[in-house]
């Protein structure tokens, strides 16, 4: 597997990055097990949690990292690979908060669910928009020191408080957003495009996008509204059953019989294709929907490809 250097860190990952908000929701420990073992096995390196992952299910989160934490000392193979987890979402308890206060008691958990004396990338999960960027860049600049983290990136945060973050950064000597996890994919391009490719490029920030299949409907497996009772996840889906939606769908149709392959592996390679883009962040919660996964970044899409897949989405 070949893999890919996160700009201006040490870290290289395999260009599919595995999404952890499925364990302790839609899959159990054991199958968790399965699911990354499966993962690794193909050479894939790079797995993305938060600590409030899935709060929605006990109120609080903290399932996805212990079933990590839990894997990976069960297996020991720590070293191989790249852990990114996030903090400042909501739960039950407690609001939006990236508060230094917050940061330095959240991260202490997080490294004790994980089982781990450190975090390769920790996110700033959702931005407050309250805190002073100096108190949460401070934070950072503690636990960075102190090892328990070693990059820093960004991912529900406004394109001016990032700005912001990234010239406080430079002045004070605090560790600077390395990455960027956007909203994008090809029903969602607007926001990324317009907004915050701009920055990547100005700071070479690296990008994994979150939500790659659009909550499963790049998949092609949501087309109508009784579709959407086939998964917990299906209503995510329902904004996308508009005729921009069906028109993806249809393009995704068309190249995946080109190349003998699925929807949703098409969908990825549209946006390895983008040079902008290092990692997709994906979950899956079986073998045959890993295998969509793994086929993405061999498959090698046209331009005509991409150029149809580009206006069908526009």
């Amino acid at each position: 597997m070949k893999k890919v250097k996160i700009n201006n860190t040490d870290l290289e990952v395999a260009p599919i990055n595995f999404g952890g908000n499925v364990f302790g929701w839609t899959l159990d420990e054991k199958q968790s097990f399965d699911i990354l073992d499966e993962f690794t096995n193909k050479g894939f390196n790079f797995i993305d949690t938060a600590n409030t992952y899935s709060w929605w299910v006990n109120g609080v989160g903290g399932q996805s990292e212990t079933i990590i934490g839990n894997w990976l000392k069960s297996r020991a193979n720590r070293e191989q690979l790249v852990i990114a987890t996030k903090v400042g979402s909501q739960t039950k308890e407690h609001g939006i908060d990236i508060s230094k206060k917050h940061i330095l008691k959240s991260v202490d958990e997080s490294l004790k669910r994980l089982k781990t004396d450190y975090i390769d990338l920790y996110y700033t999960h959702f931005d407050d928009g309250a805190t002073p960027v100096e108190e949460t860049l401070s934070a950072y600049d503690e636990i960075v020191k102190a090892g328990k983290v070693r990059y820093i990136a960004a991912s529900n945060v406004s394109p001016e408080r990032l700005e912001k973050s990234m010239k406080v950064a430079e002045t004070n000597g605090f560790p600077q957003y390395v990455a960027l996890q956007p909203h994008y994919n090809l029903v969602e391009r607007a926001g990324f495009e317009t907004n915050y490719a701009p920055l990547v490029k100005k700071y070479g920030w690296s990008v994994f996008p979150y939500w790659s299949l659009a909550a499963g409907f790049l998949t092609g497996k949501y087309r109508t509204e009784s579709d959407l009772t086939k998964s917990v996840r299906g209503e995510g889906a329902r904004k996308y059953l508009d005729k921009k939606g069906t028109s993806v769908l249809n393009a995704l149709d068309e190249i995946s019989k080109e190349h003998q392959t699925q929807p949703a592996t098409v969908a990825l390679a549209w946006l390895l294709a983008n040079p902008l883009v290092t990692a997709p962040i994906v979950s899956a919660t079986n073998s045959k929907q890993l295998t969509t996964l793994f086929d993405a970044p061999a498959l090698n899409l046209s331009q005509e490809n991409i150029e149809l897949l580009n206006q069908a989405s526009e």
